[in-house]
């Protein structure tokens, strides 16, 4: 198996404070600073992931460079005080959410030779939504001046027979623990295991590309290993990134550098906690106008289901198709439209009810609450029609996201 690698994983000691060490996906919680003001109160003088990554809900202030250079200095300098211990092999993870289900998946590194991130592509990776090109650069240039990476990323396979990660975890008695704490702001509790026996995990993952098994899945031998769950503007990142760095090397050095490869968290699509939630928009800059126009084009494609949406107190409906894919394109599609004329329109795109309402009300912001996607159905629509529309579902509530732990150097000895 050569999509699959087994990494050289970097954990905190043992001495440090997982709790303050581990934070969430940079990319939550954009439109809500109180938040990250709450967990950098938390985590203080403390060594953190915190000081690692670029917290999106600042990417508009005018010290970018600035933060982009501490974060890079801050990795060599965490790497030169020799705060992590290196472990080669996968680790076992095991989320314990807010409402006490366990979410099981697998820290894996991927080839990023066989991942494409454009809509339509035969690559044995794929994403799940459309990428949206103009977020990459400052994530580019965070990772371009890195010698580490953190991922939030969270791929998703279809073992349909839940063999491969549902089935190392019964034998976790035997595993040595990485891990085992409490994440902060509600995070809920995350143990973790070192897996040094990755032959036969490497067999059943590659046992997913058997031509029977993807025709009796898709009804076509067109082969898909993974798609992205959570964190694909981070693996796209990773992709533009190696294919810089490849320019400059050797065909021999390419097959062996650290940045050909991403680090990233392996899940089952089909974990009984995966649950898929809509992310909502709240829509800046626009008024009654925007609504109308947005319920008079919907009303044109005859949908036979309603969303709601909120603006000023008063609520109002869309028509919208009974396909939650087809309906999200939709009206993805006609926001993009009515941007097109309206400059000053801006979309946030927003996760849970109560998360939409505030920041809608807020802010003066149209509220949409955006249909929910059938997690069964996702591998056969990307087999079938390529990426979703950006911020099409969320793969739990914002809470539930991957917290940065584990690391991986990026750059050659």
């Amino acid at each position: 198996m050569t999509t699959v690698k087994i990494p050289k994983i970097l954990l905190p000691k043992k001495d440090i404070d997982k709790s303050k060490w581990s934070v969430i996906a940079c990319d939550q919680f954009t439109s809500q600073a109180d938040y990250w003001e709450a967990v950098e109160e938390y985590v203080g003088a403390s060594q953190s992931t915190l000081r690692l990554i670029y917290p999106e809900v600042y990417l508009e202030r005018d010290d970018k460079q600035a933060r982009i250079e501490a974060i890079n200095a801050n990795m060599s300098k965490y790497l030169k005080k020799g705060l992590f211990d290196e472990f080669e092999g996968f680790i076992l993870v095991d989320r314990t959410m807010n409402d006490g289900r366990h979410r099981l998946g697998l820290m894996i590194s991927v080839d990023l030779e066989d991942y494409e991130y454009t809509e339509k592509n035969d690559a044995l990776i794929k994403a799940t939504e459309k990428t949206v090109v103009d977020r990459l650069p400052p994530r580019i240039e965070i990772r371009k001046g890195a010698c580490l990476e953190l991922p939030h990323i969270m791929m998703l396979m279809d073992d349909r027979s839940q063999k491969i990660i549902e089935k190392l975890y019964e034998s976790r008695d035997f595993l040595e623990k990485a891990y085992d704490f409490e994440l902060n702001m509600n995070g809920g509790r995350v143990q973790g295991y070192k897996v040094t026996n990755c032959a036969q995990i490497l067999e059943e993952i590659e046992g997913l590309l058997k031509e029977d098994v993807l025709v009796e899945k898709y009804g076509s031998a067109k082969p898909i290993l993974f798609a992205v769950g959570d964190g694909n503007h981070s693996l796209a990142t990773a992709k533009e990134c190696w294919k810089n760095i490849k320019k400059t090397l050797t065909p021999a050095q390419r097959q062996k550098h650290p940045a050909r490869y991403a680090l990233c968290e392996l899940v089952n699509i089909h974990d009984k906690s995966l649950d898929f939630e809509p992310i909502h928009r709240v829509v800046f800059g626009v008024d009654k106008d925007f609504i109308n126009f947005m319920h008079d084009r919907l009303l044109e494609l005859d949908g036979k289901e309603q969303v709601k949406v909120v603006f000023e107190d008063t609520i109002y409906y869309w028509s919208v198709c009974d396909n939650p894919s087809d309906a999200i394109a939709d009206i993805q599609s006609l926001m993009d439209e009515y941007a097109l004329t309206h400059p000053e329109m801006v979309i946030d795109y927003i996760h849970g009810d109560e998360h939409l309402l505030k920041v809608g009300a807020d802010g003066h912001g149209v509220a949409v609450f955006m249909p929910k996607l059938q997690k069964d159905a996702l591998f056969d629509y990307v087999v079938r029609r390529g990426a979703l529309p950006r911020k099409s579902f969320s793969m739990g509530h914002a809470e539930d996201k991957r917290y940065y732990l584990e690391c991986r150097k990026i750059v050659s000895d």
